[in-house]
């Protein structure tokens, strides 16, 4: 299933690698929990002059409540990577609550 994503780069052009990378990592997360509407990337660039300056906002709307992640890394995949998982997290935790009522 794929998930339709709305990807914003901030201040710069994301490359169609990036994008295209972000599209597979955020449609994994249709394999846990397959009721997601629509979902909303941020990319931005921190300029404190640090390594881990590249930032990846990732928001997932799903029904009844909203999902969001918000990481910092070196690059924008590892970045991606993490909030895709801090996000998988929340939606396995979210579909155990639905479970249990």
């Amino acid at each position: 299933m794929k998930v339709n994503l709305k990807i914003n780069s901030v201040h710069f052009d994301a490359d169609k690698k990036l994008v295209d990378f972000i599209h597979e990592r955020v449609d994994k997360l249709a394999n846990y929990y397959d009721k997601i509407i629509d979902g909303e990337v941020i990319l931005k660039v921190d300029n404190n002059h640090s390594t881990d300056n590249k930032i990846a906002e990732i928001k997932l709307l799903i029904p009844g409540n909203d999902m969001f992640a918000k990481k910092q890394c070196k690059s924008f995949e590892e970045a991606t990577d993490t909030a895709v998982e801090a996000l998988r997290r929340q939606l396995s935790k979210h579909k155990e609550k639905i479970r249990k009522k």
